[in-house]
Parts: C-alpha cells; structure tokens; sequence
C-alpha cells in the first residue's frame, strides 16, 4: 500500500454508496491486515485522536461579568455612585446605607444567577465522554484491544454483541447485525445491517451498510473499516452544530431590558428635570446648597429605581423552578421558567416522548380473525413466539431485541405462561434470513418427535407454511387463504404496524431417543410449516399524552413532532394523539426545498419523518425567525443541537442521554409530555405573577417619585417654602430607602406565588412581540403613581400651614404622615395589582403570604413611627388618631379610584 496523503476533512465521501472493496481501497487500507504503526501514526497527524474537541470552559469571572450585563443593573450602579459622591460630598458622615443596600442586592442576583448556571454541564463534554470506549481493531495482521481514541480513518474493527460504535464505520461483513441507533436517528428498534451499497442521498436512519459512533450493537457480529473519527464522525457533526447552536434571549431577558431601559430614561429626565428646576428657584447656590441639590437628585434615584427588583425576580422564578420539580420538571436556568410558559409552538421528538420507547404486541391475527393479545385465542402465537427468542424479563428489566422482549411481555401481562422447553438447536435471526427457528424437544410428549418453531417476517414464513391454525384445526394454505393473510399484513403496514408471524411444524427425531434425539436443524427443515398466527406491534402512544396535546392545542400551542422514525409511522401516532392537521414532510423532502418553501413548509407542516439533527435544527431555527417562541423536547445526541437552539430544550430525564440533559434547560424528571403542559401552566402563572410584581414595583415607586416632583415643583402652591425661601422635601432619603424595604421586598414575593388562575390555559400564548408592560400597561402604572403622590401630598399639605389645605402641624408630623400614607397605599396597592381588569376583592383571601406581607410591613410601620430610635433614624414622630384617621381616609380613597378606574377600562374595552 502507498502512504498517498488523505483529505483532512472527510476520509471518503458517502461510503454507504460505495461497496466494500471501493471503500478499502479509497482509504487505502486492507480489509485482511489492516493498517501498518507507521501508517497509523501519520493518519493520527492528518486527522487528530478519535475524540471530539472540548469545548472552551468559561471562567468564573466572566461567569459573573455576564451576569452583571444588564441595564438594570448598570442603573443599579450609576444610583451607587452618585449615593456615594453625596454622602462623601456631605463630609462622610456615618456610613452610606444607601449605596451598601444596593450593592448587597446586586451581589444577591448575582449569586443566584451563578449557582443555576453553573449547575450546567457542557454537551459537548458529554458528547466526549460518550466515545470513550475501546476498540478491537485489526493492525500489521494482528488483532489488538486499543483505547477507541486512537483509531483513525482506514482501521478494520471487530464488532460483536454488546459492543458500543467506537467511530463511523463501514459494514465490510455482518453477520446477523442489529444496531439500536435511536439516540442518533430516533428510530425505535434496532436496524437490521447489510453490506450492500445504497444510494447516496439516502437517509441516515436507513443507511444500512454503515455503523456509527455513539450507537450499540444488540445482537450479531461484524467487520468493519472506519471511515469517520473525532469531528467527521455523525457524533462530531453534532457536536460541532451543538457549540455553533446560537442560543437566544427568553422573553424575560428582553423584557428586562427593557424595562430597564426605559426607567434609565425616566430616572435621568426627571433627576435632572428636578435639579435644574431647585437650582433655578433658589437664590442661595453654595456649596452647601448644591450638596443638597445632588442629594435631591439621589433621592429620586432611589425613588425611582425598584432596588429589588432583578432579585426579587430571580427569587420568584427560583421559587417557580421548585414548584416545576414538585411537578417532575427540572430547570437548570432561571430564566427558562417563564419561557415555558410563552411557548406558542412545541417540537417533540416521538420515540421515548410520545412513545413509551417499548415495543408491544397489540393485536394478535389467527385465521379466525383479529385478537387482543390478552385474549385465549392469542396465547399459543404470544407463548411460541417466546419460545422462539432469545430475550429474558429480569428484575432490573428486560433484555435482549425489543421485538422478541415484546413476546414475553405480552405474555406475562395476559397471564399466558411460556412453557419451559429444552432447546436443541438454532438457525438465528439475520438480514438475509428475515427468520428465526428453534428446535425443542417435545418434553412430556413423543420422544421420537421435535418440534420446531419458526418467527419472522410475513411473507417469509408464509411461503414455508402448508397449512394454517384455526379453531376447528388444521387447514391447507388455499390460495385464497395466502391471499386473504396477505392483504391482511398490507392493512397492518398501513396502519404503521409491524408485524411478524409464528409457525410450527413436527419434526421426527431420527437417532438416540427421548434422551439424545438428533440436534442438528438445517433450513431444508423449515418447510411444510403450519402457520399459529400473525402478530402487529407497534412503539404505543404514551396514555396521558394526548389528553396533555388536547390540554396545549386549546391552550393555542402548535405541536410539531420531528422524528428520525419511518413516516408511516409517525402519522400513525400523530394521528392516535390527536395532533391537529398531520400533515408530513420526510427529510429527503426537506432537502429538495429552497430556503423560501422550507419555512412555508414549516409552518404549515406538523410532522417531519427521517430527519437528522440538521433538520432539526433548521426547523427550530426557521420557526424563531417567524417570530414563534419554541420549546423542543427530545431524548437523544440527535436532539441535541435543536436542543440548545431553542428557546427552552426540553430533555428526557428517563430516557434521554446525557448530552440531550446538558444541551437543554429543562429535564422531564418522568419523561411524561403531560409534564410539559403542566410546567406551561406553571410557566404562564409565574409570568403572570411577573406581571403584577412589576406593575406594583413600578407603580409604588412612581408614586414615590412623583411625591418628591411634585412636591419641589409645587412647592410654593403646596407651602413647601421655607422662610429663606427654600424647599422643603415632601420626603427624605433615609424615608424613601424605607418605604422601598417595607413596601419592595416581602409584598412583591408574595405576589411572585399567587395562586395560577384557573383559566390561563384557555388563553393562547402571547405574541413574541408582546410586551409585559406594554402602553396600557405603563399607563396604569403611571396613572396608580399619580394618585398615590397626589394623596400623599394632600396628606402632608393638610397638616401644614398655608398650601391649599390649612393645618397647624411641624413639618416633621406633615412628613411622618406624608411617608405613612405613602407607605399604606403601596400595601393597598399589593391588592389592586394582583388583577389587571377584575375587582381587587375577586379571591382577596387567596393567598395568605400576601396578608401575612402586608401585616409585616403594616406592623414595621407602626415602628417606625412610634419607637423613639427609629424617629431619630428615620426623622419621624409619633402620630395621634386624627392623623391616623386621614392615612385611612386616603387608603379608602386610593382603593375607590382604582375600582373605578377599572370600571371604566371594562367598559371601553367592551364598547
């Protein structure tokens, strides 16, 4: 052999089009000695280790700096900085509570960002570990045991039963090979091998003549030349699709951002709005009087910025990720709650999701007719189909071929017993044969008679059969007859079935008796059969799954099933489930379509049948730039790049392996698509709590801030004069801060769990492009803040003298009653919130977290207003019933115009 150096991209292009003898020769190799050591180290240089390059690990620090990137947060800083600029411009007097409160609540969201992300493992690290194997390969002449990260393109391997696919190979002799290759093409039995060549273009599920990486032998034996190692392997293209998969923003993130965006806006405009409008109005511009501006101006920022708020999220959806685990949902990403919940399409992979994964006998056809395999009439086709098998029920599960376990299982759940044979002989399954035949000795019966016990596909068996079974006997094999069990196994096919026959015959023992009858069993036995019965199996639908499609179809979710699987098949269960409008597209078809009808074709199309992991991956891709929020569940390495495409991958937690696990962000602890559904509701309730937790943050502190405007710029209509002619705060800092502790924090967690209202899966998911706070939703916000500042400011003009109302109280009474009335109408405004167009006193009793919140902070009020160290903390002084009766003279109002102001939004909406 020549050393001629090979492409270091691919070994040989579509070696299942080629033939053996091609293939060797292409890779320059020998199909009897093998590569040489020098031959193998140079291919180790062109082609690198038989191992998928790890992926870059992201360091802690970045980690973090990630987390930080948000424009919340970098408001949460410039408030920092500016809090510290004061209180250093102030003459650093005692320690800047405002600036360490808000550094604290960044450090908290922080954290808890960091320790959901960095329960995530990296797919492609999977991946690597999944092809950690050894191999028995054929090198010089000789036959070594190698670690499977030293093959290289050109390498003859031994396979044998039980062995897992070190690298993508091609079949140079098989002998009875079964590959179960669902983790990679989603087919879900194991495929029959062949040798001979198929046309390029072919499907990877039916390339018959390769073997891949990933994949596990089942039954049979094998040689093989490897065409494929390391990131030319089937498993390294995926892995490359895995670490190039783009991974997209949830609606939460955007959300965030912009809620954040615009509050910067707001802030800014009306910080300096504030400032500028001090500085004109007063006459006394020093250094003091400046310092005093900029504190103003701090003061609105912490009015104005909802401290809390990114860790009162994250609380709330840490709080949403242990319900979804009580409901068998494991997220792995804090964001990935909500997402859920805004899924308008579901892609599911069918075998193992769908499916039970489970090969079962559903009918049983005898001469007589069609038969439930519990049935008396199926038990001598389920109890020789058994016999005929070499697979076993153990404690810990079945094992061996999912078809021939499917017999015993039948078997035992129609309490049909296998009788105990002695087996003599076995002529084994293979790809050629289509058959499988025992010879047993008749027991307790004639010892001068063996019998011997066919299964296998239809048309094979039936033309070795003289006769059929019937309930009145034996019966010759008419024409007739074959033509009728013909059209028969035709209509099973068509009904997605597959199907296999049983039959038996005598066999006379010729030597030796009872104790040592004659063994041997040739095929020129395996004529002159009778034929027991026919049997139709299929992978069932999971039960409760289609009462879960039903529950997401009228919650307005698309479902679309993408299968690796055979079409016939995937109609079949689409259609059994309930999938609306089942129209399907195969892969081969996919590729014909330009990129302009492929995306028609996606959204139009709810089954995709023999697609690889590109398919999947453009389909999920196709449907985000239509504007869909995707979720995509699967079990498989197949699944895995769509997996982490879309918006929330949704792995098998049961079934599926461990690179599906890593690559999505949630794992369905059951494997149950009702999980799924479930988890929407659960995800479409916490987006709704969301909803009202930032319409409450937003609202309480656009109360705050526009208490501090309006008192500045209505300060002389208000009183808010001094006698040199300078403003008095309608608030101070250190009151604000206290009202954003009281009133942000325990309040806004107990809306995060109210209750899931009932009827949120009557309601289709929202528009991608829909806001959470969208321009109604911000004039309620603003409107709620205009009326709180409003009576607040009321409040305080009532107890002072001059403005609009005459009182006789000091200034730091009209404060005091100022900040509690601001204080009590945000604890009422915890109710008015939890429903945007139904009366605050609907289920006002529904969730006792709420109550207990606002008796806390009702409670922490009362302190703050009576206990002396807090009155010199917080520049506050007890108050008497008079007062009291005004705080709760303005709550009652605040609670009127909010009923009314959803009276009147009811009634234009439905006019």
């Amino acid at each position: 052999m020549s050393s001629s150096p090979l492409t270091d991209t691919l070994a040989i292009p579509n070696p299942h089009a080629q033939q053996p003898g091609e293939v060797v020769n292409a890779l320059d190799t020998s199909a009897d000695r093998g590569l040489t050591d020098a031959e193998v180290a140079a291919r180790l240089k062109t082609y690198g280790h038989n191992e998928l390059a790890q992926a870059e690990t992201v360091p802690l620090w970045k980690r973090v700096l990630l987390l930080l990137n948000e424009p919340l947060t970098y408001l949460l800083f410039v408030a920092i900085i500016v809090s510290v600029v004061a209180w250093v411009a102030e003459g650093r007097q005692g320690a800047p509570i405002d600036a360490i409160v808000i550094a604290a609540v960044i450090v908290l969201n922080t954290l808890i960002g960091l320790i959901q992300e960095l329960k995530a493992a990296d797919a492609v690290a999977s991946l690597k570990e999944m092809t950690s194997l050894s191999a028995t390969v054929t090198r010089d002449g000789n036959t070594h045991v190698i670690n499977a990260t030293d093959l290289v393109p050109g390498d003859i391997v031994q396979l044998d039963e039980g062995d897992a696919v070190p690298a993508d190979a091609r079949l140079l002799s098989c002998n009875g090979l079964m590959v179960a290759e669902s983790a990679l093409t989603g087919e879900s039995v194991p495929v029959h091998k062949t040798v001979d060549a198929v046309a390029a273009d072919t499907p990877l599920a039916d390339r018959l003549p390769m073997v891949y990486s990933g994949t596990a032998i089942t039954q049979g034996s094998a040689r093989a030349v490897v065409t494929g190692t390391g990131a030319t392997s089937e498993i390294g293209r995926i892995a490359g699709m895995i670490s190039t998969a783009e991974t997209t923003e949830t609606p939460l993130q955007k959300e965030m951002a912009a809620v954040g965006k615009t509050l910067t806006i707001v802030v800014t405009a009306v910080a300096l709005a504030v400032m500028a409008t001090v500085y004109l109005v007063t006459a006394d511009h020093s250094v003091a009087s400046l310092v005093s501006i900029l504190l103003l101006g701090v003061s609105l920022a912490v009015a104005a910025v909802p401290e809390g708020l990114t860790a009162i999220v994250s609380a709330i959806l840490a709080m949403g990720v242990r319900q979804m685990a009580d409901h068998q949902a494991i997220v792995k990403k804090l964001d990935a709650v909500e997402s859920l919940g805004s899924a308008g399409v579901v892609c599911t992979d069918k075998t193992g999701t769908l499916t039970l994964n489970q090969m079962t006998i559903d009918r049983v056809i005898t001469a007589d007719g069609r038969h439930h395999s519990t049935d008396a009439h199926a038990t001598e086709t389920l109890a020789l189909g058994a016999i005929a098998s070499n697979a076993r029920l153990t404690d810990e599960g079945p094992i061996g071929d999912p078809t021939e376990v499917a017999f015993l299982t039948a078997c035992s759940e129609a309490g049909h017993t296998v009788p105990r044979v002695h087996r003599l002989d076995e002529l084994p399954f293979s790809s050629e044969r289509k058959r499988m035949s025992v010879l047993i000795a008749q027991g307790s019966g004639d010892p001068d008679v063996m019998q011997l016990v066919m299964k296998g596909a239809p048309d094979v068996v039936l033309a070795r059969c003289a006769h059929v079974r019937t309930a009145h006997g034996d019966m010759e094999v008419t024409p007739e007859v074959r033509a009728r069990l013909d059209e028969e196994v035709t209509s099973l096919a068509g009904e997605a079935y597959r199907t296999l026959a049983v039959a038996v015959r005598k066999v006379p023992a010729t030597s030796g008796g009872e104790e040592n009858p004659e063994q041997s069993l040739d095929e020129e036995m395996e004529q002159g059969l009778t034929l027991v019965g026919l049997v139709a199996m299929i992978d069932p639908p999971r039960p409760e799954a289609k009462v879960a499609i039903a529950q997401a179809q009228q919650a307005g979710i698309r479902i679309i099933m993408i299968t690796g699987d055979h079409p016939l098949t995937a109609k079949r269960i689409a259609t059994d489930l309930g999938i609306n409008n089942p129209k399907i597209l195969t892969g081969a078809q996919l590729n014909e379509l330009d990129d302009e009808q492929f995306a028609e074709a996606v959204e139009t199309t709810a089954v995709f049948a023999r697609v690889d992991p590109s398919h999947k991956l453009r389909i999920v891709t196709s449907l985000q730039a239509h504007g869909h929020v995707v979720s995509m569940t699967g079990d498989g390495v197949n699944d895995a790049p769509a997996l982490k495409r879309a918006d929330i991958g949704v792995a098998m937690g049961i079934t599926g392996t461990q690179v599906s696990h890593d690559a999505a962000t949630m794992i369905l602890a059951d494997d149950n698509f009702s999980s799924i559904i479930s988890a929407v509701k659960l995800g479409r309730g916490i987006y709704s709590n969301l909803k009202k937790v930032l319409r409450y943050l937003l609202s309480s502190n656009m109360g705050e801030v526009l208490t501090v405007f309006g008192g500045v710029v209505l300060a002389g209509m208000l009183g808010l004069i001094e006698a040199d002619g300078s403003v008095i705060l309608p608030l101070l800092a250190t009151q604000i801060l206290w009202v954003n502790l009281v009133t942000d924090s325990s309040p806004a967690l107990a809306l995060g769990v109210d209750p899931v209202d009932d009827h949120v899966m009557t309601r289709p998911p929202r528009r991608p492009d829909q806001r959470a706070l969208d321009g109604p939703e911000w004039a309620r916000i603003l409107s709620t803040g205009f009326v709180m500042a409003v009576l607040s400011l009321l409040a305080l003009d009532a107890c002072l003298l001059g403005g609009l109302i005459a009182g006789d109280d000091d200034v730091a009474t009209g404060r005091t009653v100022a900040f509690t009335v601001l204080v009590i109408l945000q604890l009422v405004n915890a109710l008015s919130v939890r429903h945007a167009h139904r009366s605050m006193f609907i289920g006002v009793l529904s969730n006792r977290w709420l109550w207990l919140a606002l008796a806390i902070g009702l409670l922490l009020q009362v302190l703050v207003v009576y206990v002396p160290i807090l009155n010199a903390a917080f520049s506050t002084v007890p108050l008497d019933g008079e007062h009291w009766l005004l705080v709760i003279g303005c709550a009652v109002v605040f609670m009127v115009l909010e009923e009314l102001r959803r009276a009147v939004v009811t009634m234009a909406q439905r006019g």
